[in-house]
């Protein structure tokens, strides 16, 4: 009975500690996409969290293009030791193919959640303090801007109501549910 109890805290410190770094690796990823102000002071933060590691991947992983890779596979490897780990630990086992599965549907899961995180954070900015200049707020219209251009121009604001943050909402847990669900059962069905 009290293996499950450890394991499940495991578990928890487990999706914790690799959620936070992978996080972190993935915001400083978004924010290199977006062109963002790296002299901002939360960019500066999350450069000196990530680049530890990402400094030394650097010199063996060029970028293709504008595609840091050395970020995209350090993504990739954590989340697929994080999830090794979390399997190992509730006494499971996994082929490669459903550690690749897992990770990959982890890994839109944890983007998907960035983005919904970050445009209600920029709706409730939004209705608190208008206009107003922020460094957070500055960073978060960087990372929204790129999904949300294309849905502005199909819904313009009406009336100064703008709709689109609820257009974006919509559309990322219709992906929740239409991608991700579906990859875990498939990953599911590999063990």
């Amino acid at each position: 009975m009290n293996g499950g109890y450890v394991s499940n805290a495991g578990t928890f410190l487990l999706d914790v500690f690799f959620g936070l770094f992978i996080g972190a690796v993935m915001l400083r990823l978004f924010l290199q996409w977006a062109r963002a102000d790296f002299y901002n002071p939360l960019s500066q933060a999350i450069v000196k969290v990530t680049n530890p590691v990402l400094r030394p991947l650097r010199r063996y992983i060029p970028p293709l293009g504008r595609i840091d890779t050395a970020s995209v596979l350090l993504i990739v490897g954590l989340q697929m030791l994080a999830v090794w780990l979390k399997v190992t630990l509730v006494g499971a086992s996994a082929g490669p193919a459903a550690i690749v599965v897992f990770a990959l549907a982890e890994i839109l899961s944890k983007a998907i959640y960035i983005f919904m995180f970050a445009i209600f954070i920029q709706v409730i900015a939004s209705w608190v303090a208008p206009g107003s200049y922020n460094p957070a707020l500055s960073l978060i219209d960087s990372i929204t801007y790129p999904l949300m251009k294309p849905l502005r121009a199909v819904l313009p604001p009406l009336g100064g109501l703008d709709l689109t943050p609820m257009l974006a909402l919509i559309g990322l847990q219709l992906a929740q549910m239409l991608i991700i669900a579906p990859l875990r059962d498939f990953a599911m069905t590999l063990l």
